[in-house]
């Protein structure tokens, strides 16, 4: 009973949190998630110990969430709310539609870009990775974010969604650290 009441109240504090800060607290949450995944990646998939982590890489990973991805979440969220609507099947199949045609290959776009200016490649040298990786990352994409979108527009409430979607992007933020670390991995 006691672990509960504590629960509930961290719950009730970050409800509080969120209905104040919305964009502060998914930016937080955003940015957490990408550097777990991060951790993840190096540690389970890139075999690192603990011990051998690279911090840098970690942190620079987590800022493109905290600084890029929970805000333009929880704008795009907000714009689809406002512009398709909020509750509803149809709506909801509407909304990962608009996500998935139009959000996801620039927002891919755009983190991929972000990884290669944060691991202070050239201009060059980021074109070639976004050209490896785009595609196959678009469709990893496919298989996986349009199944979770579905249910996070129709199940959720439009305060949940990011942090719904950035549970479920630890998985993907570990993917994409290992994709777009890999090359540089193996040199």
């Amino acid at each position: 009973m006691h672990f509960m009441s504590k629960a509930r109240g961290v719950f009730k504090l970050y409800q509080k949190l969120l209905n104040n800060r919305p964009y502060l607290v998914q930016a937080i949450q955003a940015g957490t998630l990408m550097g777990a995944g991060d951790v993840i990646s190096q540690t389970l998939i890139e075999n690192n110990s603990f011990n051998n982590i690279e911090y840098k890489r970690t942190l620079k990973f987590s800022s493109i969430g905290f600084f890029v991805g929970g805000p333009a979440l929880r704008a795009w969220y907000g714009l689809l709310n406002k512009h398709v609507g909020a509750i509803g099947k149809t709506v909801a199949m509407k909304k990962v539609f608009v996500d998935q045609v139009i959000f996801a290959p620039a927002f891919l776009f755009l983190i991929l870009v972000a990884i290669g200016t944060l691991q202070g490649k050239s201009w060059e040298s980021i074109k070639s990775d976004v050209n490896a990786n785009y595609f196959d990352v678009l469709k990893t994409n496919y298989y996986i974010w349009p199944w979770v979108q579905l249910a996070n527009f129709y199940y959720i409430p439009l305060q949940y969604q990011v942090l719904i979607v950035q549970s479920v992007a630890l998985f993907w933020n570990t993917y994409l650290s290992w994709k777009t670390n890999r090359k540089r991995l193996m040199e």
